[in-house]
Formats: C-alpha cells, structure tokens, sequence
C-alpha cells in the first residue's frame, strides 16, 4: 500500500494465495485418495471405497475453510497503516 496498492487488491491477493493453494491441496488429495482407495476397499466394511457425495462436500468445506482462514489475515493486511509498517521494518 506503500507504493500505491489499493488495500482490496492486497486482500485478493491474499485471498488468491490461500485458493490457489487450497486447489493445489485438495486436487492432490482427490488424486490420492481415487488411487488409495481401491486399494483398501477390502477394510471397508459397508462403505463404497469411492462415495461421490464425499468426493463432492470434504473438499467444499475445507475451500470454504481455507478462504475464510485466508480472508481474515487479508483484512488485517488491508487496514495497516503503510506509515506505520515502513517504521517497523
């Protein structure tokens, strides 16, 4: 903000680390577990090795999850006084 950053471009830039490492995550987890699962499905006992519906809300949540962990920090970021940092550093 000290060289002329508007403090919403801070928080979507914030904001848009936290989600680009979410995806990251979470499309490497879906990966993974596609692959583990037919591997355990013999210790699942009544349970689909791939249930779609699992598949569909784990990962929703924990974008949600991440976005508002990253939202918040973003707003810190955004009311910080650019005088006030620079003395700081």
């Amino acid at each position: 903000m000290a060289l002329g950053a508007l403090p919403s471009a801070i928080g979507k830039m914030i904001v848009g680390w936290g989600a680009v490492l979410a995806g990251v995550g979470v499309g490497t987890g879906l990966l993974l577990s596609a692959i583990v699962a037919p591997l355990i499905s013999s210790l699942l006992y009544g349970i689909r090795p791939i249930d779609a519906e699992v598949f569909i809300a784990v990962p929703l949540i924990l974008i949600a999850v991440v976005l508002l962990a990253s939202y918040i920090p973003a707003r810190r970021a955004a009311r910080v006084n650019p005088i006030i940092a620079l003395r700081e550093s």
